[in-house]
């Protein structure tokens, strides 16, 4: 008999052994080009954050002639943070210093306002809600995931949350 240890004893095993280390190749090559196509975070203790213009409105956005060039809708939240931000991040800075805001079940619609290049005035496009003291699927949205740019303001209309009616037993 002939020793086979270490050596295919067949064509074939030899064949289906290259090709297990073909894929394994492979297999590190997709996760390599994973890492690269994955946007790096940001370092907030590296990258300098920005300023972000908020404006917040009870029961609905602001109107769009409200913003111009010259002048701005007047309740102005000044926010540094940085563009990787969340929504749910916004809600509670905006919580912070409104304190009608603080009841759970408020929502919170955000859209972000920039100007238009082709026709003058601006643009709102709405980006996401959120719910004080309940989770939802915008929580995890980010300013640079819906292409914010710096600049841009952020447009906040505050809900406050609808009140359960009882019936009265008289």
């Amino acid at each position: 008999m002939a020793d086979t240890r270490g050596r295919a004893s067949s064509p074939l095993k030899a064949r289906n052994r290259s090709r297990d280390r073909d894929r394994e190749k492979d297999k590190e090559q997709e996760k390599e080009r994973e890492k690269s196509d994955q946007k790096p975070t940001i370092d907030r203790e590296k990258t300098c954050p920005l300023l972000l213009r908020v404006f917040c409105n009870q029961g609905r956005h602001h109107r769009l002639d409200e913003y111009s060039r010259t002048a701005l809708p007047s309740n102005e939240l000044q926010v540094y943070t940085w563009k990787d931000a969340t929504l749910k991040e916004l809600m509670s800075l905006v919580k912070e210093v409104n304190p009608d805001a603080r009841r759970k079940g408020t929502i919170f619609d955000f859209a972000i306002v920039f100007p238009d290049a082709r026709r003058g005035g601006f643009i709102m496009k709405e980006i996401g809600s959120t719910a004080a003291g309940r989770k939802g699927a915008d929580d995890i949205v980010t300013l640079e995931s819906k292409k914010f740019q710096i600049g841009d303001f952020i447009d906040v209309a505050i809900q406050a949350p609808r009140v359960a009616r009882r019936d009265r037993p008289y």
